[in-house]
């Protein structure tokens, strides 16, 4: 069958989906950035109970990630979306009314779960609305969303609370959130119904929380979440002692413009010549930006390893999104999603904890040396369990089981 390399991305449902999605990001990046200013200033907690804050959040979002696919198989997607994202919405509201930090805590644990499944939900959702010759480019565009909300989220955050206050960033972010929500019921949805015994909807099996066919891209993208997790985690602190901290947020927009320059291309790349021609130069540029970072003295070494993990990890995550979601069948897009995105999550969380412990023992120059070699060595990993395959997408049966 003839692939339509033309064939139309941005529809309605495609934009409103990537919208959502944004807010969704830049909800989740703006708290990130001002809890633990709240907590310190605030609730007068300590740097140690402002990053349990953070750490919670994740965890919830890791725990239950793998039964995002099971729930969504059961009560089929546009209820599942709906309802996960009107409990996130509720969950944000709720922060204007925490003044303990045990409170603050059960808050961040509850609301990671409804972010982990919204999320998981909302990228079957948009795959359902991207012809199958545009996979590539269609969800490189939707991961474009999240990564501009790592720009959006924080300057949103700031500017807000030191003009207003705390409360009037919460029911900014929450405003926001509730207009995606609304958008939401105008949402496409296809729901896939395979055959299976009710006795299965009462017990759970490695199959209801996985999808094995994604394992190899999970791998993967553990190790390029694992290096990453450098850059979220200690990029300010590092910039400090190098007297650049200023300039960080211009990391972050040289990131996000060098991310945009390169989309169309890659993501039409992926889809006529495949997703080594994406991912083994996007490892190289992603390897040469943590390389950079581990001389970085001034300002123009910032800027320019910032373009190149732009073009690097900006490239690379959304190809294996991609690769993740068709390398198994379409009705297990829900278990595709959330199976690579627990390993990537989990790659975040401890290499977060494990660099941690490096830059104590060695110092940042060592650290990003560390995660550039990681990388690095990360291609011959996904030329072993990838690259050398002639294609992993899944080809779907002409007879789908689609409503």
């Amino acid at each position: 069958m003839e692939q339509n390399i033309n064939a139309k991305i941005w529809t309605g449902p495609f934009l409103v989906a990537l919208i959502n999605n944004f807010f969704l990001f830049t909800v989740y990046y703006a708290l990130l950035t001002i809890l633990p200013i709240y907590i310190l200033n605030d609730l007068n907690g300590t740097e140690g109970q402002a990053g349990l804050a953070m750490t919670i959040f994740m965890l919830s979002a890791i725990i239950i990630r793998p039964f995002s696919g099971k729930i969504i198989e059961m009560f089929g997607k546009r209820k599942t979306l709906l309802i996960s994202e009107l409990l996130f919405c509720l969950s944000s509201i709720l922060y204007v009314f925490i003044e303990s930090l045990s409170l603050l805590l059960a808050l961040r644990f509850f609301h990671g779960i409804w972010f982990s499944i919204v999320t998981t939900v909302l990228i079957t959702v948009v795959n359902d609305n991207i012809p199958e010759s545009r996979k590539g480019a269609g969800l490189g565009y939707f991961a474009l969303s999240m990564n501009l909300a790592v720009v959006f989220g924080p300057f949103i955050a700031l500017t807000i609370f030191q003009l207003y206050s705390y409360k009037v960033l919460i029911i900014g972010l929450v405003t926001v959130i509730v207009i995606g929500y609304l958008f939401a019921f105008t949402l496409k949805v296809s729901e896939y119904h395979p055959q299976t015994s009710t006795a299965k909807w009462y017990r759970l099996s490695w199959h209801d929380l996985f999808e094995k066919r994604v394992i190899p891209v999970a791998i993967v993208g553990y190790l390029t979440a694992f290096a990453y997790a450098s850059v979220m985690s200690f990029i300010s602190v590092y910039a400090e002692t190098r007297g650049v901290f200023e300039y960080v947020s211009l990391f972050f927009i040289a990131f996000a413009i060098a991310m945009m320059a390169v989309r169309p291309f890659t993501g039409k790349l992926y889809d006529t010549k495949g997703p080594n021609a994406v991912v083994y130069p996007s490892f190289i540029f992603y390897a040469s930006g943590l390389f950079l970072l581990s001389n970085m003295h001034t300002v123009a070494t910032l800027l320019v390893a910032g373009v190149l993990m732009g073009v690097g990890y900006g490239s690379t995550v959304p190809c294996l999104q991609a690769l993740a979601i068709q390398s198994a069948q379409k009705h297990r897009s829900g278990h595709a999603t959330s199976t690579f995105f627990t390993i990537f999550d989990s790659g975040i969380a401890i290499g977060a904890f494990v660099l941690g412990i490096v830059s104590a023992k060695w110092g940042f120059p060592m650290l990003y040396i560390l995660c550039g070699v990681i990388i690095t060595l990360t291609i011959p990993v996904y030329w072993r369990l990838i690259g050398r395959k002639k294609d992993i997408r899944y080809s779907e049966p002409v007879c789908s089981q689609q409503e």
